[in-house]
């Protein structure tokens, strides 16, 4: 089995402040915004060993089918790993958190049958990068499970995305970018489309430069078989 030479610092993201905001806000946003009931439609029918890659405080722990034998769930913030380490003690299926970032999983090749981003993809700091490191770990054939904000369709909410993404919206939200395309990222990483939706978070309420989201599912090729 293959690991990345090169293993980055346990603390290779430090983002305290946005840390201790992130939790409370994201607890807030699965309890009152509906985004539980997406967690789970995100996560619903996945068996055997799954990745997860950006796990925050674990919230998507408590939503893993009984049909997966094992979670890795990588985690570079440490206030978030520590908040996640707790929520895999009281999840019902078994979950390893360990440190490390999108672009240097510590993991091996192809050891994964399915992998899971959860509003992250907007944060890595190398998205085609990350998304390599994706398929290099997932078995030919293996599922990509994402949910992920991005540019909205609307050309007045795309402008201001932009402009924030140019400005202050990285620096005040742990180097959150709203104006990136998953979908495009997705696919442009060689993984074969698979069914999603477009979605506006929270439906309803206020929209906000993070509200338009896909969720949806994707394929490492089983072409890389040969």
């Amino acid at each position: 089995m293959h690991l990345r030479n090169r293993m980055p610092p346990k603390d290779s993201v430090h983002h305290p402040v946005f840390a201790r905001f992130y939790a409370r806000m994201s607890v807030a946003a699965d309890t009152r915004g509906g985004v539980a009931a997406l967690r789970a439609e995100l996560l619903t029918g996945l068996s055997g060993r799954v990745v997860e890659i950006g796990a925050g405080n674990g919230l998507n722990f408590a939503h893993y089918p009984a049909a997966v034998s094992e979670v890795v769930a990588i985690e570079p913030e440490r206030g978030l790993r520590r908040l996640a380490v707790r929520a895999a003690m009281r999840a019902e299926v078994p979950v390893d958190v360990r440190p490390g970032t999108a672009e240097a999983l510590p993991v091996e090749d192809e050891g994964f049958d399915a992998a899971v981003v959860s509003l992250v993809l907007c944060t890595v700091r190398d998205v085609p990068r990350a998304l390599a490191e994706v398929r290099r770990v997932l078995r030919p054939g293996g599922e990509l499970r994402f949910f992920e904000h991005g540019l909205a369709r609307e050309r007045g909410l795309a402008t201001v995305q932009k402009a924030l993404q140019r400005t202050v919206w990285p620096a005040l939200f742990g180097g959150c970018h709203p104006a990136r395309d998953p979908l495009a990222a997705i696919h442009d990483a060689g993984f074969e489309s698979g069914t999603h939706r477009s979605l506006r978070v929270p439906d309803p309420g206020p929209r906000t430069p993070t509200s338009p989201c896909v969720l949806g599912v994707a394929y490492r090729p089983r072409a890389d078989l040969v």
